[in-house]
């Protein structure tokens, strides 16, 4: 039986906090205190922080007051988050530590009377060899396994070096208008395959 989180969901993503301006974070922290006004559950969908990834004994100290935000509203209401590309590498963290639910490759919930699948989405429809690849990479357990064995300092230095030059970002609006399709069809083919979701 999937987890019931009511009838009204907030919904934010892709806030990419630790490359964004310090009045960001601080925005989401206002946000997060309005929530339980808002809805009856709160989902992230994804790239909440630009880079985020739990060894076994260390998270990202830069996270760490919207992760204290976010488990102190978990005693309140529910807290799921989905993983998106920047930050799917939670570990047991968000669900052991933080009260939250987590899903790296999506999650399956209850809102009111219908069954819900949430994804971030990157890494479905991606228009370009370098991006695919990079999903594949990063997915893979034997990558993250290595990851986790770099010390965190090294770890967070080599995400910084590498970041913005391994995988293509297009603004292109034809390229873009592809991936929407793709990311579309995805969808159908999914409610297709899977009646439950509604």
């Amino acid at each position: 039986m999937s987890l019931s989180v009511g009838q009204q969901l907030v919904i934010v993503g892709d806030s990419h906090l630790g490359s964004v301006p310090a009045e960001v974070e601080a925005a989401m922290l206002r946000f997060l205190e309005q929530v339980p006004q808002l809805g009856d559950a709160l989902l992230i969908n994804g790239d909440l922080f630009d880079f985020w990834f739990a060894w076994r004994r260390a998270i990202p100290r830069g996270g760490f007051r919207v992760a204290s935000a976010l488990l102190q509203l978990g005693k309140r209401i529910p807290v799921l988050m989905t993983g998106g590309n920047h930050d799917r590498w939670g570990d047991s963290f968000w669900e052991r530590d933080a009260n939250v639910r987590f899903g790296s490759e999506g999650l399956r919930f209850r809102l009111g009377s219908s069954d819900v699948f949430a994804l971030h989405g990157d890494g479905i429809a991606e228009q370009h060899w370098s991006s695919r690849l990079m999903h594949r990479v990063t997915r893979h357990p034997v990558t993250i396994a290595a990851f986790r064995s770099l010390p965190p300092d090294f770890g967070f230095w080599l995400v910084d070096h590498l970041s913005g030059k391994l995988a293509d970002s297009t603004r292109d609006g034809a390229v873009l208008d592809r991936a929407a399709q793709a990311q579309r069809a995805w969808a159908e083919a999914r409610l297709t395959q899977d009646t439950s979701i509604g």
